[in-house]
């Protein structure tokens, strides 16, 4: 029995602006983690071009493609993702590891990403000691430890009640607004896709509609009962 070729995507075009803020949005199986991971040179395309900062990333080495991973793109995860047995510092810490960054300065970068997402009391306590919305803010923590350009989030607030979800996508908007990062979130909550700048809808790895958000509200407005 012969193979069947799956395309994830098909036919996708996309652009996307330093400092945008944008949700992609759409049913199972659409492709908008594939696309994510793809965006966040996780994944490779097989076809079509992918260019970051206006280079093509057929153009990259292996070795670089890993040195832009780590050092422009911090990723943030529904599953968190944490070292069980670890502090917060330690955990936040460990992307430095393999970066390029002095190691005299890790403490003092862990330090301050701990310190950006509200969690300086919990700095030495281990994720079994954290709540759900604690834990996701460590997560964006550790993605924010390297200063990268682009943070990447995947159903960040899909684990979390309404007030840890509050919490984490104020510091996302914040992260934005205030920092510069561009924001590339999947979720599929169409409440925290309009707290973004721009919302793209997937539908069969193709993009179904791609429309901004004219009158974005705050995230502590959006989760009020």
């Amino acid at each position: 029995m012969e193979g069947v070729d799956t395309v994830a995507l098909d036919d996708l075009s996309l652009h996307i602006e330093k400092g945008e803020f944008l949700a992609i949005m759409g049913p199972s199986g659409s492709g908008k983690s594939t696309l994510l991971h793809m965006l966040g040179f996780l994944d490779v395309p097989t076809a079509g071009e992918y260019r970051f900062e206006g280079k093509k990333i057929a153009e990259y080495s292996k070795e670089e493609i890993a040195h832009l991973r780590n050092k422009k793109a911090g990723f943030v995860f529904q599953a968190f993702n944490l070292l069980p047995r670890t502090s917060v510092f330690e955990n936040v810490k460990l992307p430095l590891l393999y970066s390029d960054v002095k190691e005299s300065l890790w403490d003092k970068f862990a330090r301050e990403a701990v310190e950006s997402v509200g969690l300086a009391h919990r700095m030495f306590h281990e994720p079994s000691q954290l709540s759900g919305g604690e834990k996701q803010r460590v997560a964006i923590a550790r993605a924010l430890v390297n200063k990268p350009e682009v943070i990447f989030a995947d159903e960040p607030t899909g684990n979390l009640d309404s007030k840890s979800g509050q919490l984490v996508m104020e510091i996302i908007q914040r992260l934005n607004e205030e920092r510069g990062h561009t924001v590339i979130l999947v979720t599929h909550e169409t409440y925290t896709a309009e707290l973004a700048r721009r919302i793209v809808r997937m539908r069969d790895g193709k993009v179904e509609s791609d429309t901004a958000v004219n009158h974005r509200r705050e995230a502590k407005d959006h989760f009020k009962k």
